[in-house]
């Protein structure tokens, strides 16, 4: 039977399992329920199953029929967290925790890879190497990717894995089960800044004998803003956005300090160290400026998400030969979002591809996007997706092991 044809038949379940994950969100790098649920559904597959030491990852290794233990092998990846949001979509699966919700889809990530593990099983004998499947918790700031790379997932066969797919599920941008992809840069760097103004505290009716920070703190934010649109090009942006602005507790109290927390994103390495070169400088110069001080953390976080142009390409053939080409739609600019599958493809040639989990009857462009309580995924996705990673695990092995057995036995393969 065709791989997207026995998925289907696998959609009830699916989503069966994705609404027992929706129920019980598990926030960073801990996620033992959400472990035990994954374990539960790799069970009696002939899976080699490694968990994570610092972490509650699960890393899965299925052999293919090659026993030469010199065969290809291809990874897949899935994050599992949800985030701090109280959800608020009134699904009859709603999370049952206070104060978390799997409001990025990551639910349905884990259901789609757990999919594929079966589908994947089912034809281990006809693989022409080896699988990994990689289940990571901590995507959503944590940066779970590294921790799962520094204790081995990329070489979890014996072997370094010769290319690597991920997946994510937006909740708007595109119609309901459109494939997104995107050669070279897809996704934003990101990095953290947190801003100290250090003042002197005094009365409010008399700020001269007071060193205030207030007041400073407000021409720093309208400052960055204004050093992002003079100091760099419009066609290599830089995205800067504060969150948190914090000061005071009385109104006629003038505070010792003031806090700001804002998110950068960044589209190139260049405009990166630029801008952990320049926002110090802005700053400083600021409370200078006043007569106070300024701590500045400027903290990086997730590199730019870049994927190999062939491997995007394999992905799009793959995606075509499966849905036909009216599911295929390539990005002509990245988003700002950023991702730990980064460090991944930082390691390996891959590729990442978005998927619509639009709902059907939604529209796709004021649908709520991905971190809004409101945000609703659908799951007549699971089944494609599914198909679409074991279909790239099989396909590219395929490939790779053609490649590798027209390369003459004297001459090492690159």
């Amino acid at each position: 039977m065709p791989i997207a044809a026995d998925a289907r038949q696998m959609q009830e379940d699916l989503a069966r399992f994705r609404h027992d994950l929706h129920r019980e969100p598990e926030i960073g790098l801990q996620l033992p329920r959400t472990q035990e649920k994954v374990l539960k559904a790799l069970e009696g597959l002939p899976y080699e199953i490694t968990l994570g030491k610092e972490t509650t990852s699960v890393t899965a290794v299925l052999r293919g029929g090659d026993p030469s233990g010199t065969a290809p092998a291809v990874l897949l990846r899935a994050d599992m967290d949800g985030l701090p949001v109280q959800e608020k979509t009134g699904v009859d699966y709603t999370s049952t925790i206070d104060g978390a919700m799997h409001a990025c889809g990551h639910d349905l990530h884990t259901s789609m890879l757990t999919g594929a593990a079966t589908l994947l099983a089912e034809r281990r004998h006809r693989l022409a190497g080896d699988v990994v499947l990689m289940f990571q918790p901590g995507e959503e700031g944590c940066d779970g990717a590294s921790y799962m790379i520094r204790e081995g997932v990329l070489d979890a066969p014996g072997r370094r894995v010769d290319a690597a797919y991920g997946m994510h599920v937006f909740s708007s941008l595109e119609p309901h089960g459109t494939f997104c992809t995107k050669p070279g840069v897809m996704l934003s760097a990101s990095d953290g800044l947190v801003v100290t103004v250090l003042g002197a505290g005094g009365h409010g009716s008399a700020p001269h004998s007071a060193k205030d920070p207030v007041t400073a703190a407000a021409e720093m934010v309208t400052a960055l803003q204004v050093m992002v649109t003079r100091q760099f090009n419009m066609f290599d942006p830089v995205v800067l956005s504060v969150g948190v602005l914090h000061a005071g507790t009385k109104r006629n109290v003038i505070p010792e300090t003031a806090r700001i927390e804002a998110t950068i994103r960044t589209f190139s390495d260049e405009n990166r160290q630029r801008m952990m070169d320049a926002v110090p400088r802005l700053l400083k110069g600021i409370a200078a400026a006043h007569g106070l001080d300024v701590d500045v953390d400027y903290q990086q976080e997730y590199p730019l998400t870049i994927t190999d142009l062939d491997e995007t390409h394999t992905a799009e053939k793959v995606i075509t030969e499966l849905f036909g080409d009216s599911r295929l739609s390539r990005w002509a600019t990245p988003l700002s979002g950023s991702e730990d599958f980064s460090r991944v493809l930082a390691e390996v040639p891959g590729t990442f591809v978005g998927l619509s989990a639009v709902p059907r009857d939604a529209d796709h462009a004021t649908s709520p996007f991905n971190h809004s309580p409101y945000a609703t995924f659908d799951d007549g996705v699971l089944a494609d997706g599914a198909a679409l990673y074991a279909e790239l695990a099989i396909s590219r092995l395929d490939a790779l092991a053609a490649a590798g057995a027209r390369v003459p036995a004297s001459v090492p393969a690159l």
